[in-house]
């Protein structure tokens, strides 16, 4: 069965609720044959991503790039997962209160480097999390799960 892992900081409410909502659309009931894996940034492994088929990332956004655990993550499993996980399709949401364009060029950057595939804009959110962006968050989950879903 394929696996999407979802990475994650959700040190504040905004970023919890933007998780939240990630989960709920990657395993919505349209969602089939897919399983959802969660792992805090500073717990997944280089074995959680050889593992997984599709990732969804989630940052806040700190001084205008990823958080310490996002980037310990990514320094974790860079080079154990650089030539396996080449192709794989990925999507990110960060929130912010400045302002969140370092933070999605610096996963943009890191996950070129994996040869990682984005399959949806990123989703940002500065300040409060509204009904938008939440639905946002919704419809990243939903639309990375369903390119993993087997034909």
């Amino acid at each position: 069965m394929p696996r999407l892992l979802i990475v994650h900081h959700t040190p504040s409410p905004g970023t919890q609720a933007m998780f939240e909502k990630v989960v709920e659309g990657a395993t919505t009931d349209e969602i089939e044959g897919v399983e959802v894996v969660r792992r805090a940034a500073l717990s997944a492994t280089s074995t959680d991503v050889l593992e997984a088929d599709g990732y969804v990332l989630g940052t806040p956004a700190n001084l205008g790039y990823i958080s310490g655990a996002l980037k310990h993550f990514f320094d974790q499993i860079y080079y154990p997962c650089l030539d396996s996980t080449r192709g794989r399709p990925y999507g990110l949401y960060v929130h912010g209160n400045e302002g969140t364009e370092g933070a999605v060029k610096a996963v943009g950057t890191i996950t070129t480097g994996l040869g990682w595939r984005a399959v949806a804009e990123p989703v940002t959110v500065l300040g409060q999390t509204d009904s938008t962006a939440l639905d946002s968050c919704w419809e990243l989950g939903a639309t990375v799960a369903a390119t993993l879903m087997p034909q």
